[in-house]
């Protein structure tokens, strides 16, 4: 069905209609959206889609909402939104028509579900307090959302609908880009993977750019990997890997006798020319050529591995 309108309601707006929205108006650009809770216009009917009103879940009528008794719930109980609904049924046909390829559209919209839209349907439903984000509380999605709103005696539909427009451009790109990070972390996943093929046994992953590296190395389960070395913009990058997706940790730290020196200090301390760079924290360093930047790795792996032996 290719719907002539997108119908939600009018009035207050809240995350999970526009983000709703975001999805529909970009698979459907030329259906009009209506916003009213006009009983006319918001049944189910063969001519559009109706969301986030109307009090009903059915899908095959077109009809999208959550407020009802017997709202539906997600396999694991948790409660939909109008959003999570949008996104369930409509999610890939967007991530298809946004470029994702293929094979990669199920694990993006897995990954989109979990990070992004789910918080917004606990949200909504009230079953995560946004106090949960502490200081941060105002500053959660939803809530920057309906900052957007009219203020109160800035009344009438006209307002409230300048500001669902206003917000809806915000939405989208927020859409748009978390969408593309998510895709992007796949690309880079299937360049990782074969360059950790090509390292073989050896210590240090050599990257031809910088990019998402640790998931890649943790499903290939390459344990015995500690440094990453690979080209920026002007020089070249070392980094170490961290444990876990949680905290700082990292599998090898870079030697402390280079922590916070830069340039010639850096060289005479670690005996590699071109060295230029290594933070006081001891996750990342910087060299000036590709070469100079793999001698500091081995530097690095040889004073880890030895330091490990040491302890055994």
């Amino acid at each position: 069905m290719i719907p002539e309108f997108l119908v939600t309601h009018s009035g207050g707006f809240h995350a999970d209609e526009l983000l709703s929205t975001v999805i529909l108006t970009r698979l459907f650009p030329e259906a009009r959206l209506v916003r009213s809770r006009a009983a006319e216009w918001i049944r189910p009917g063969a001519d559009r889609i109706v969301y986030d009103v109307g009090g009903q879940y059915d899908a095959a009528a077109g009809i999208f909402d959550h407020h009802q008794r017997g709202a539906p719930l997600r396999a694991d109980g948790q409660p939909y939104s109008s959003f999570g609904l949008i996104w369930k049924h409509y999610g890939r046909d967007y991530l298809a028509a946004s470029g994702v390829p293929e094979d990669h559209i199920e694990a993006v919209h897995a990954a989109f579900d979990a990070r992004f839209v789910l918080p917004v349907d606990l949200m909504d439903n009230g079953a995560l307090d946004p106090s949960v984000a502490g200081p941060l509380a105002g500053l959660t999605l939803p809530a920057l959302l309906e900052t957007l709103k009219p203020v109160f005696d800035e009344a009438g539909q006209e307002a409230d609908d300048r500001g669902f427009q206003a917000a809806l451009a915000i939405a989208r790109t927020l859409v748009e880009a978390g969408v593309a990070q998510r895709a992007a972390k796949l690309r880079a996943e299937t360049l990782v993977l074969q360059q950790i093929a090509q390292a073989g046994d050896g210590r240090i992953l050599e990257l031809p750019m910088g990019m998402p590296f640790r998931p890649a190395v943790v499903k290939s389960g390459a344990d015995h990997l500690l440094f990453v070395v690979h080209p920026r913009e002007k020089d070249w990058c070392l980094t170490g890997i961290r444990k876990a997706d949680e905290g700082f940790e990292l599998r090898a730290d870079l030697p402390a006798a280079w922590a916070g020196l830069t340039n010639g200090e850096l060289e005479a301390v670690c005996g590699v020319a071109g060295a230029s760079f290594c933070h006081n924290g001891r996750f990342i360093a910087a060299a000036a050529t590709r070469e100079a930047a793999l001698a500091m790795a081995a530097l690095a792996v040889a004073e880890a591995t030895s330091a490990t032996e040491n302890r055994a």
